[in-house]
């Protein structure tokens, strides 16, 4: 009864991955092509790009890439045309591009250009991706889209206004989908909790203020504590508090490796011992 949890469904499906470049999409694209997926990376920066779709192939891996910036229409369709024309179908896309632009209100001036380009890719580039591929999945009778929300897609933050709506809107991109295609579009939702050690804090618009930027102060007072619990950097203790990009991409992978008729269409990923509030 058990058996198919045991099989590789990842195995020579065609999966595209936006914001391959770096973090969970990087990570996601390396971890589905050694389980012997056909990739495609899609991001803006080629020299990234590059770089690892050469890793991959010399670990023996199958991956191609495309420059892309999602935020806009065309390219996003140029995307899945290469797919296409490089594999031959469209089985998953992985929308994970997206920013991080925390700040406050009060900071408009500052923030506005960031704001716009976090909707733009989070929003508009998740919706002209999933358009994108949407023709050639129905026309093939199936298909999985899986997107990358956040914990902060569920709850109203202080200074997190912008990047509550897109994470919350990708959420109802997928959900609103899956209902309309009767099930021949699977969905995935993953909601990962705070992964200090990707490049998102980058974006982060104020950071002294930033609840990211609290956060990490209040992990590093904790590390500089001499009672702080040793398991705290430590994936297999019950007090983990650091996760990394791969304890986000393991379930973005489980999500896909299931046969058809199986849809795991929600995910929220936490690190044990966090003491998040959300």
């Amino acid at each position: 009864m058990i058996e198919y949890r045991q099989g590789n469904y990842v195995q020579d499906k065609v999966i595209i991955v936006t914001g391959a470049s770096s973090g969970f999409g990087e990570a996601t694209a390396r971890t589905a092509a050694a389980m012997g997926a056909k990739v495609i990376l899609a991001a803006r920066r080629e020299e990234k790009l590059q770089q690892i779709v050469k890793e991959i192939k010399e670990a023996g891996g199958t991956a191609e890439y495309i420059v892309t910036d999602v935020g806009i229409q065309e390219q996003a369709e140029a995307m899945a045309r290469f797919a296409v024309d490089t594999y031959g179908c469209i089985d998953v896309l992985v929308n994970d591009a997206g920013t991080m632009p925390q700040a406050f209100f009060a900071d408009h001036k500052l923030a506005m250009k960031d704001w716009e380009q976090c909707l733009n890719t989070s929003i508009y580039g998740t919706l002209y991706c999933t358009c994108a591929v949407y023709d050639q999945m129905m026309a093939q009778g199936r298909g999985h889209i899986i997107n990358v929300s956040s914990i902060l897609g569920d709850f109203a933050v202080n200074g997190n206004g912008v990047y509550n709506v897109s994470k919350a809107g990708v959420r109802y991109l997928a959900e609103s989908l899956r209902t309309e295609t009767r099930g021949i579009i699977k969905t995935t939702v993953i909601r990962p909790t705070s992964v200090p050690s990707t490049e998102l804090g980058k974006t982060i618009v104020n950071v002294n203020e930033s609840m990211a930027g609290m956060y990490e102060k209040l992990f590093a007072a904790m590390m500089k504590n001499p009672y702080t619990t040793p398991g705290m950097n430590d994936r297999n203790s019950i007090q983990y508090d650091a996760p990394v990009a791969q304890d986000i991409v393991d379930n973005i992978i489980y999500a896909i490796n299931q046969p058809w008729g199986v849809d795991i269409s929600d995910i929220t990923v936490r690190a044990s011992g966090e003491n998040m509030y959300l």
